[in-house]
């Protein structure tokens, strides 16, 4: 995901009163309700939020405890898959490797699976609707490139590298949930979609889910996102953000004898400068960062290009755009600026461009969402307690287009995410991956087992 960790945390508190008039009367609602008849409470909700509905017992609850059993007695088993796929190396528009483990991992769970020409994994378990669909799904991608140490160590409770958490975490609750369906014969109403998807991190620029979603979204009713360990929270609104590359091209040189030909390196600095001066306001909350600069083919060389990738985001889409073009000035300036201070011009001059590379669109879901009613009742079963928040994750792509959408964590706990000594610690996971079910279930309903 895009810099979860640098997110604000949102104090609004889950859930408002307008869900407790949701209909009760249908079938999803019913197997709701079995889940959370069949589960323990360990601890109250989230202050003021509506209780979830509830009801005695239906056909279906021994399918779903033994799936929620399932989960309890095997989570050595998903942290091993999460080992085994992390230390499978994955950067953006190179997950392929990993993408084949995961295909046959969801295979062996008894799903129909296949992959797109994008690189997306997908494993359908029909439902007794099939025009109707819930999308479950986790990206292979991660921020290192092909040569970084994936291996992982064990340091006590702690489970050390590169991408453990985000996202091997996703991707290993992805197979769990599979798993504990499949070994328990869980049927649900209405087709679930397990799917890894390509292009989440950096700029792969959310592609594996943009085709996800534009190849059902005829039939989409739900998305739910699987993206790092963390269950305190849930993502509901989709932080807005672009990516921009400036690149300055000139004629190039020597450092000694041609000293004083305009410089690219030099006007990316200029500019750069001056942009880091811009001020942006704390509410809308916008950031920019200045990610990656290169050029250059030696030290004693002047260069003929460099390139400058920057970061804007906003909870405000049109601050977003106000940072575009002050970014652009900015560099028009420095190059302007670097030529100024060029001593021969005689043998070429800079030339620039501003380039997009990433953009992903804002959206939010509605407070009165199935969705929402679904991950309360979640809550409650597991006695969590969870708020919203904002972010930027696969889930702004649905959420941008009207669909219902979520990002969650898996369960466990993670951290040093994007960094080389990112950890993840399993106590705890299957809290998460309950919570995942039950939400999953409570959307896509479950069939009564004498009506199968």
């Amino acid at each position: 995901m895009w810099g979860d960790a640098s997110m604000p945390r949102s104090r609004a508190r889950f859930f408002p009163g307008s869900m407790c008039n949701l209909s009760i009367g249908t079938v999803k609602r019913v197997a709701v309700c079995a889940i959370l008849s069949a589960m323990p409470l360990r601890s109250t909700v989230v202050p003021g939020a509506p209780k979830a509905p509830r009801s005695a017992s239906t056909a279906e609850t021994a399918q779903v405890k033994s799936a929620l059993k399932w989960i309890d007695e095997n989570t050595d088993w998903v942290t091993d898959v999460q080992v085994r796929l992390t230390e499978i190396p994955a950067p953006s528009l190179q997950e392929e490797k990993r993408a084949v483990e995961v295909a046959a991992l969801l295979s062996d769970q008894g799903l129909s699976v296949h992959q797109d020409r994008l690189g997306n994994v997908i494993g359908e378990l029909r439902g007794a609707n099939d025009q109707e669909v819930v999308l479950l799904a986790a990206h292979l991608d991660t921020v290192f490139p092909i040569g970084t140490n994936s291996k992982a160590k064990r340091d006590g409770g702690r489970i050390l590298a590169p991408g453990i958490s985000d996202n091997g975490t996703g991707l290993a609750a992805l197979v769990g949930i599979a798993r504990a369906m499949h070994v328990a014969k869980v049927k649900p109403q209405e087709t679930i979609l397990f799917a890894a998807n390509v292009g989440e991190e950096g700029e792969g620029n959310l592609r594996g889910m943009r085709a996800l979603v534009e190849a059902y979204r005829a039939r989409l009713k739900a998305v739910i996102v699987l993206d790092g360990s963390g269950i305190d929270h849930v993502t509901t609104r989709a932080l807005a953000s672009r990516r921009l590359e400036v690149v300055v091209t000139g004629p190039g040189g020597h450092s000694w004898s041609d000293f004083g030909m305009p410089n690219p390196i030099n006007a990316v600095v200029r500019g750069a400068v001056r942009f880091i001066n811009t001020k942006v306001p704390s509410s809308p909350r916008t950031t920019f960062n200045l990610g990656q600069i290169e050029g250059g083919t030696s030290v004693n060389s002047i260069p003929h290009e460099a390139r400058l990738k920057v970061d804007l985001r906003s909870e405000n889409e049109e601050e977003i755009a106000r940072m575009e073009n002050a970014l652009r000035e900015c560099m028009a300036a420095g190059v302007r600026d670097e030529m100024d201070h060029a001593r021969d011009r005689s043998r070429g001059s800079l030339d620039w461009k501003l380039n997009l590379i990433g953009s992903r669109p804002g959206g939010e879901l509605a407070k009165d969402s199935a969705l929402l009613t679904a991950l309360a009742a979640a809550d409650e079963a597991v006695g969590n307690q969870s708020r919203v928040e904002r972010s930027s994750t696969d889930a702004n792509i649905p959420l941008s287009m009207g669909i219902d959408a979520i990002a969650i964590g898996a369960g466990g706990n993670g951290g040093g995410a994007h960094s080389l000594q990112e950890w993840y610690e399993p106590k705890g996971r299957e809290v998460g991956l309950k919570r995942i079910l039950i939400t999953l279930l409570g959307v896509s309903g479950v069939v009564p087992e004498k009506t199968r």
